[in-house]
């Protein structure tokens, strides 16, 4: 419907013109500052009507390097009262070929385009380096950054990868690789990795060290969590997944405040998880973050809510001045 409308200019008719609030992160120079997080246009077929509804950026995916059906449904669940939602979805997507073509095919979005990787589920973690160089290669001449996914919990194992040395080793062989193809192509592609919110501080102190020495480009905090804490009384709150929506929102932004503090500013970083109005995009931004995504609250609201938080955004750094 998404796409039906975009094509016949309806979007722009019903959501006004984006947010215009251009801001230079990671040498892209974003539109605005509110994007939409991966797991939405999964087969990277919609990035020109997500930004038709005003996102300044849109991360497809994610992407494997072969399609994945991902688990058996029933795998997604809404806790209405408490904005929540429960997916295990197991990272399905119909292979980074597809995506790819897909994203030759309709790409005429002018804001940036992020594209998420992952490894397939049936890929052992000792193998999955080469799963996650494949997939870069191939998004390289459609993407204007890479998203790594290492931290999804509906994948066995993946945060796994997550651990210093394994992350180490990974991030060592991606910035490798983004050399080589910087060098065959020209064209400089930033890395970012995307974290979980159910860290340790001690992990949080081993990854951010880490990311500083192999020179990420960016961060994302963060993926969903595994607890249940705020929807616990819900009938779905046994359900396998990650958890995303506003209970989230607290566990997030510790993350992300704990990663700020200590990354010194050295690495820039995207704020998500829980945010259903304006002040909560703000809060990303007290927390540590330059820009900032949205989902679950997107589901719950709609289009507005794009608007009222690079609005918010807009304002508050144009205070600052």
């Amino acid at each position: 419907m998404l796409r039906a409308a975009e094509r016949l200019r309806m979007t722009q008719l019903l959501c006004g013109k984006p947010v215009d609030d251009p801001v230079e992160i990671m040498g892209l120079r974003f539109p605005n500052r509110v994007g939409l997080a991966a797991g939405m246009d999964k087969n990277g077929a919609t990035v020109n009507a997500f930004g038709a509804l005003g996102f300044g950026f849109v991360e497809v995916g994610t992407l494997t390097p072969r399609p994945q059906r991902g688990n058996s449904p029933p795998r997604l669940f809404r806790c209405i009262p408490q904005r929540a939602i429960i997916n295990h979805m197991g990272i399905n997507n119909p292979g980074v070929d597809r995506g790819v073509e897909n994203l030759s095919k309709t790409r005429h979005f002018k804001g940036i385009l992020g594209v998420n990787i992952s490894k397939n589920k049936v890929t052992p973690n000792d193998e999955a380096r080469m799963d996650y160089l494949a997939c870069l290669r191939a998004v390289w001449d459609v993407a204007d950054y890479v998203a790594i996914n290492f931290s999804c919990p509906n994948v066995p194992n993946l945060c796994e990868l997550a651990k210093a040395e394994t992350a180490a080793d990974l991030l060592a062989a991606l910035k490798s690789e983004q050399s080589n193809l910087q060098q065959e192509t020209g064209k400089y592609v930033p890395i970012v990795m995307k974290v979980s919110p159910d860290m340790s501080e001690q992990q949080i102190r081993e990854l951010a060290h880490v990311f500083m020495d192999c020179q990420l480009d960016g961060l994302i905090c963060t993926n969903t969590t595994t607890s249940r804490i705020g929807v616990e009384n819900h009938p779905e709150a046994h359900q396998k997944g990650g958890l995303s929506g506003a209970p989230l929102f607290n566990r997030a932004n510790e993350t992300l405040e704990a990663f700020s503090q200590e990354l010194h500013d050295a690495i820039p970083i995207i704020g998500v998880g829980g945010i259903m109005s304006p002040e909560d995009a703000l809060a990303k931004v007290r927390a540590g973050a330059s820009l900032v995504q949205l989902y679950s609250g997107f589901v719950y609201q709609g289009p507005s809510l794009i608007h009222s938080c690079a609005n918010a955004l807009k304002k508050h750094f144009d205070n600052l001045r």
